[in-house]
């Protein structure tokens, strides 16, 4: 009889995991609270690393449509200091594919291909240790059974307090994010600015970040220590009065250079995210037929590193799962657990310090960082 297999959340982890699964020829059912693929923005872009969500890719036999996808030219990244003189302009070498970018929505598309969502299922809690395996709760007061519930739900997971009592604490780090459409032909000097790949700006504090996405559209960032001023909930990521949040941001970067407000001026919708992160060492004992994937289990400051350890967690569950016998489920689930807690606190300790360096009081310190990470 076919073990019974269910992962929370349609994200990057999710779906890499039930992509892998559905390559072995093994059953997943993939819950996903949005009523469909479009419910929401997709979100920016992402940087799939070669060793690590371009392996993700490789063993969902997807690496060649990424490929076809992805935009190797994306890699190229500017630094500049606040009255827009340019401090680093690098440019990825022709054949670079170690970070290509691939738009989320795109990233998505690739990852479903033909799995079967379960769209608007919505997960409560799940509770672990019933005679008949693990029962998960949605918000419509269903349950189902299933022998594994895998939870790739994200930051505010529903399926982590069955493992673990840790809660996301607040970095000190607000991120406010808005867009630019139509960049090349609306802001041709803002599209300049930003070349090919990302630019960003460090001051005391305070950063500014804007990057491309495919079609003319941009994603702007910016980063600057705060209290936080409200709770946070899982619907906190939601758009804010655009002319009242770009007033107050704009006021936090008075005095740099008119071209990097230009970045915020143009702005359309504007959302707030407090940036929240689990404890470094974040780990749980372990428990038949539940674990943790990606941000559910080890949420970590944005810095490039979180999709590319989800994604590759998910395809090796996934083929741990498909190749380990009928009696052997949970101590496949059990070993993985172990490999990803060491090598996730190693990334979760990498990325504390690099948002610390990235918005400080030293703009210095963001600078020698770049200079660290980038080749040449």
């Amino acid at each position: 009889m076919r073990r019974r297999i269910a992962v929370v959340g349609g994200g990057p982890a999710g779906l890499t995991f039930a992509r892998v699964l559905h390559r072995h020829d093994h059953p997943v059912t993939v819950l996903e609270r949005d009523a469909a693929p479009d419910a929401r923005p997709p979100g920016g872009t992402l940087d799939l690393h070669e060793r690590m969500g371009q392996v993700a890719l490789d063993k969902a036999g997807l690496l060649a449509e990424f490929q076809a996808l992805s935009r190797p030219e994306g890699q190229a990244m500017r630094i500049l200091d606040v009255d827009g003189t340019v401090l680093r302009d690098w440019r990825p070498r022709p054949g670079d594919r170690a970070n290509p970018e691939i738009d989320r929505g795109h990233l998505r598309d690739l990852l479903l291909g033909p799995l079967d969502v379960q769209w608007g299922r919505q997960v409560t809690r799940v509770d672990p240790g019933t005679r008949d395996g693990v029962l998960v709760h949605f918000s419509d007061r269903r349950q189902e059974t299933f022998d594994l519930v895998v939870g790739a739900d994200g930051a505010w997971s529903r399926v982590r307090p069955a493992l673990s009592t840790a809660t996301p604490h607040y970095t000190g780090v607000t991120l406010v994010e808005t867009s630019l459409t139509d960049v090349d032909t609306r802001h041709p000097h803002l599209a300049a600015l930003i070349g090919d790949g990302s630019v960003a700006v460090y001051g005391v504090n305070r950063g500014l970040v804007a990057q491309r996405n495919s079609g003319g559209h941009v994603k702007v960032y910016a980063q600057f220590r705060a209290p936080l001023d409200r709770p946070t909930t899982l619907t906190d990521a939601e758009p804010s009065d655009a002319g009242t949040l770009r007033s107050q941001v704009l006021a936090l970067f008075d005095g740099w250079a008119a071209p990097l407000l230009d970045l915020l001026r143009h702005g359309t919708a504007f959302v707030r995210r407090p940036l929240h992160v689990l404890p470094v060492s974040h780990t749980w004992a372990h428990i038949p037929g539940v674990t943790l994937l990606g941000d559910a289990a080890h949420l970590m400051p944005p810095l490039g590193v979180g999709a590319n350890l989800a994604m590759l967690e998910g395809a090796e569950l996934a083929e741990s799962v498909a190749a380990c016998g009928p009696d052997d489920l949970d101590e496949a689930v059990r070993a993985f657990e172990e490999q990803m807690w060491a090598r996730a606190g190693i990334w979760a300790t990498i990325t504390a310090a690099g948002l610390d360096r990235l918005v400080s009081p030293d703009p210095a310190a963001a600078l020698a960082l770049f200079d660290e990470v980038q080749p040449g």
